[in-house]
């Protein structure tokens, strides 16, 4: 590709972008939530077009590293403006010393193929994330 030829950007594409701006911003885990010592956490994407299609991810988080911005990307390749954002449950979550945060997330997002506002996205999120905290001292 020649370094004078741009190639547009989609509107998947820039809103990506924009998350992934985001969360390189965002403190780690470990800075935003100091009493937080381990997050292990449980996905499943659920497709409304094969709903038995997908299996649980299951996995530890690196809190030293690992951004406070806990977002999921929607596996629907023609989702706009979808994905899941878990970002304010998990604050909610270490607020109130919660050990466990499930619960089931549909995609905000839009089918790019139509019109964005005419067609959901549909997919959804099912998760369960175990929190892990410093003993206080005293």
């Amino acid at each position: 590709m020649s370094p004078f030829f741009k190639q547009k950007q989609g509107a998947r594409a820039k809103y990506q972008e924009r998350q992934g701006r985001r969360v390189r911003d965002a403190l780690t885990l470990s800075e935003e939530f100091p009493r937080l010592k381990s997050l292990t956490a449980s996905i499943r994407y659920l497709d409304s077009v094969a709903p038995d299609n997908s299996h649980p991810l299951k996995f530890a988080v690196n809190i030293q590293r690992a951004k406070s911005v806990l977002r999921f990307q929607c596996p629907n390749t023609d989702c706009i403006r979808g994905d899941f954002d878990l970002t304010e449950e998990l604050a909610r979550a270490v607020k109130q010393h919660s050990t466990t945060l499930t619960g089931e997330m549909p995609c905000p997002g839009w089918r790019s193929k139509d019109t964005i506002g005419t067609i959901r996205c549909h997919n959804a999120l099912r998760y369960a994330i175990r929190l892990g905290y410093s003993r206080r001292r005293g």
